[in-house]
Formats: structure tokens, C-alpha cells, sequence
């Protein structure tokens, strides 16, 4: 009985009551809560099929950058065991293509939450220029290649972004917006002129994300209407939106990083020496 009644009083205290003395009905979740943790695995391995659709399919397999759109188009049309690898490689890329929204909010998230800013950027710097040797040989089946760059590089024109813009959010004015505008644009522009991989969805999504951060329906959607380039990408908005705040498991952090370039370098030896 003693216990009831502490639930009872517990109850009471936690809840909420109207203007007319009546109480309130909890809302009941209609969202499974998401750690970061959980978003940074989900991110991981659709990352992997995606990466997966590039080397394997796309470049072991199909040797794609041997044709020109036109003999690939006959090839495929006569083929039927190629039109078969190629609608394989095109689902591991939509996939794939999860990953996206998915790592420019845990971006934002990372840049509001870390205790030193300068770790952060130079961290993700020393692996994007770690994880480019590794990219090149899965993407391209070469050593080098200077068509491309890796994701990380895109994360590090955004880093470096959102601290101009947090730099002019602080500060009142329209000149200050118009600022924050023309650095979303610098971003754009230095992905596109060095050609990184995710460059232009991942600078939209990020600056969406960052200043429409307490708004969490309308950056949603914002985000769903921008990573409809690839296709199956505003899927992740699920759980963006049932992102709960926490951090979940974090034991080691650097694990996340190292994933990128290992599983690049994986996929790389296995289409430069086997495919």
C-alpha cells in the first residue's frame, strides 16, 4: 500500500495540468529513440554498401570506366549476367546512400558538443588525408587519382564552415546572415572545385541542420527535400527525427574514424588484386 501511494505521489508530481485545473494525457512516442552511437553504426554499414556498390560492382566487376556510355548502354542490353551485377551495384549504392544525412547531422552534433574544436577539425583532417590512398585504390583501382576525394574532405570544408558560421550567428545584423549565406556558398564551391565526394549534399545538409537546429521538424524536412539526390537518402530522416540527445556506446571514438579508411583499404586490395 505504501508503495502505491509513492507511485501515486510521483505520478502527481510529474504531471502537467491546463488552465482549467484538468490534467494533461502524456503523449505517447510514435519514434524509436536514437543514440548516436546507434546513427554512427547505421551510418558505418550503409557507408560499407555503398562503398561496396563503387569497387566491387561498378569497378571490379563491370570495368564501367572502360565504356563509353554507349557501349555500356549495348553491353548491358545484351548481357543479361552484367545487367544482373549492374542492378546489384545500383542497390548497394542507393543504400548507400543512407549514410549521407545521416553523418552531416552527426557532424553538427559533434561540432556543438566537442570540448575542443581545433582536436575536432585536426583529427578529421589527419584521416581524410589517411583515408585518400585507400579511396583511390577502392573507387578508382589506382594509387592516386586526382579526379576524387574522399568524404572526409567534405566533412572538413563543412567543419571549417560552421565555425564561420557560428562566428556570424553570434553577432546581430543582415549583413551577418548575408555572411553566413555567402560561407554556405563558399562551401559549395570548394567541394565542387575539388571534386569531394558527397561535397554539395553534405554542405546543404549540414548548414540545415546547423541553423535550424532547435527545429527539429523543419530541418526534417528541409533535409529530406536535399538528399533526394540520392534517392533513397531522405529515408534517414527517421532517425534524425527520433534522435534522442544521448550519446549511447562510446568507448572508443576513434573507432568510428578508423572504420573509413580500413574498410576502403579492404575493399581496395580485393579489386586491385582480385578483380
Amino acid at each position: 500500500m505504501r508503495q502505491n501511494y509513492r507511485d501515486y505521489q510521483e505520478q502527481e508530481e510529474q504531471a502537467e495540468y491546463d488552465a482549467y485545473g484538468r490534467r494533461k494525457k502524456k503523449r505517447r512516442r510514435r519514434y524509436i529513440p536514437v543514440t548516436a552511437a546507434k546513427m554512427k553504426v547505421f551510418g558505418c554499414v550503409t557507408m560499407l554498401f555503398y562503398s561496396a556498390g563503387v569497387a566491387i560492382f561498378q569497378n571490379g566487376l563491370l570495368h564501367m570506366d572502360n565504356y563509353t556510355t554507349t557501349e555500356l548502354y549495348d553491353l548491358l542490353a545484351n548481357d543479361a549476367s552484367m545487367m544482373t551485377l549492374a542492378g546489384w551495384g545500383a542497390a548497394f549504392q542507393m543504400i548507400g546512400g543512407l549514410a549521407v544525412p545521416v553523418f552531416a547531422f552527426l557532424l553538427v552534433e559533434g561540432f556543438r558538443r566537442t570540448s575542443s574544436y581545433r582536436n575536432y577539425f585536426l583529427t578529421l583532417l589527419a584521416f581524410a588525408v589517411i583515408s585518400e590512398v585507400p579511396y583511390d585504390l577502392a573507387m578508382s583501382g589506382t594509387f592516386w587519382d586526382t579526379s576524387s576525394q574522399n568524404a572526409l574532405f567534405s566533412m572538413v570544408i563543412c567543419l571549417a564552415m560552421l565555425y564561420g558560421l557560428r562566428m556570424m550567428g553570434e553577432r546581430k545584423g543582415f549583413q551577418y546572415r548575408l555572411l553566413q549565406i555567402m560561407l554556405i556558398i563558399a562551401g559549395v564551391l570548394w567541394c565542387e572545385l575539388l571534386s569531394l565526394a558527397f561535397g554539395l549534399c553534405e554542405v546543404l545538409l549540414v548548414a540545415v541542420y546547423y541553423l535550424l537546429y532547435d527545429k527539429r521538424g523543419v530541418k526534417v524536412l528541409l533535409g529530406c527535400a536535399i538528399s533526394i539526390m540520392y534517392v533513397t537518402a531522405p529515408l534517414s530522416g527517421y532517425l534524425i527525427w527520433g534522435y534522442d540527445g544521448q550519446q549511447g556506446w562510446h568507448k572508443n571514438k576513434y573507432l568510428f574514424y578508423i572504420f573509413y579508411p580500413v574498410h576502403l583499404l579492404i575493399l581496395g586490395i580485393i579489386v586491385y588484386f582480385f578483380l
